[in-house]
């Protein structure tokens, strides 16, 4: 195990149409790990993302278990082909879910059926419409929570992920996104965009659907995790159980603190960090919330080649 090794996972956001259709040709695991997790969902996951129709697999209850599943085929390819493993692994929201998944603290079908449920219930707690989340460029924390607060109004807006200094993303009820994303404007942001999301996450108004995923949660056989996994909720390595499972309904209603989840790596001696999952959204944010560090990425083939070249 490399001290100085830690893998991340991607969350929403990061699938696309035909995602790991090479490694897919090349790497019988990669099929193999998508029809496992098709039997548990019940329909053809791996179809889905090659085929479409698009609109389905942006559904979060579809999008969910998509992602979590290309992040742990190549998590498992990984394995397969690599020496190196992390001392580390830390997920971007539903990517908490996948490093779960490689930490050996639940399976991959439990793992699925889980984040299906959550995405249902997510959609299920503020209808379509009802809820937005937006990007937030070149402005300071202080200032985005400060047009947040100047916002709400009565209604529910925050400030969600604070993925890379001067990259923060906001969430809550439709028209007070819409009025935070003006307030934001007005003390200089750089861009404020409304973000292609069918739920709210991370705010307030998600905390029904964790008093009802609660149950869900409590019905898994957990294990703890054999890796050091770093926690969106508490920014901080996790290892008691009754603590993870607390920290994971939490994350539903709580700040993804990715900045601050990047730095405990640093601060643990990480130097090289592993984006593995679908596409290369972490690799940019990492660079920027610790100065120094080696990203690497196992979206395509060359990708994975050139990070087991560095890496082993």
């Amino acid at each position: 195990m490399s001290a100085s090794l830690a893998f991340v996972f991607p969350g929403q956001g990061s699938q696309s149409l035909g995602m790991l259709s090479e490694h897919g040709a090349q790497r019988p695991l990669i099929l193999e790990t998508f029809a496992e997790a098709s039997e548990a969902l019940g329909y053809d996951l791996w179809a889905l993302t090659q085929q479409g129709p698009e609109e389905q697999l942006n559904q979060t209850d579809k999008t969910q278990p998509a992602i979590l599943t290309a992040s742990v085929a190549l998590w498992r390819v990984w394995l397969a082909e690599n020496a190196a493993r992390p001392a580390f692994v830390a997920g971007h929201s539903l990517g908490e879910y996948s490093a779960l998944v490689a930490a050996g603290s639940l399976s991959l079908a439990d793992a699925v059926k889980l984040v299906e449920h959550r995405g249902k219930l997510m959609q299920q707690a503020v209808p379509a419409g009802q809820g937005a989340m937006a990007a937030i460029l070149g402005l300071e924390d202080a200032d985005v929570l400060a047009a947040c607060a100047e916002a709400a109004q009565g209604d529910v807006v925050s400030a969600v992920n604070f993925n890379a200094p001067g990259q923060v993303v906001i969430a809550g009820a439709t028209a007070a996104v819409e009025r935070a994303i003006e307030a934001c404007k007005a003390r200089g942001a750089k861009r404020a965009m409304p973000l292609p999301v069918s739920v709210p996450s991370h705010c307030e108004l998600m905390r029904p659907a964790a008093e009802r995923f609660a149950e869900a949660v409590s019905a898994i056989d957990w294990k703890a995790p054999g890796i050091a996994l770093v926690q969106n909720v508490s920014a901080a390595a996790v290892t008691d159980l009754d603590g993870l499972k607390r920290d994971l309904l939490a994350q539903l209603y709580s700040p993804v603190r990715w900045v601050e989840s990047i730095v405990c790596l640093s601060e643990n001696g990480v130097t090289d960090l592993v984006e593995c999952g679908p596409g290369k959204v972490l690799s940019g944010l990492n660079k920027r919330c610790v100065k120094g560090i080696n990203t690497h990425n196992l979206d395509t083939p060359d990708a994975f080649a050139a990070a087991g070249a560095a890496l082993n």
